[in-house]
């Protein structure tokens, strides 16, 4: 079943400056989510500790 999801809410990373989309398992916390991966959430932190 493929079908296109035109209308789910986006955020921009402020880490790599992409946008990314909504997805189920964000349901709970979508207020919460900052970044699009664990990969720019690690570099969050590494930035955090270096400054």
């Amino acid at each position: 079943m493929t079908h296109k999801k035109p209308h789910l809410p986006e955020k921009t990373c402020p880490i790599c400056q992409r946008s990314f989309a909504w997805r189920k398992k964000w349901e709970r916390d979508w207020p919460q989510v900052k970044y699009c991966s664990e990969r720019c959430k690690r570099q969050a932190k590494k930035s955090l500790s270096l400054a």
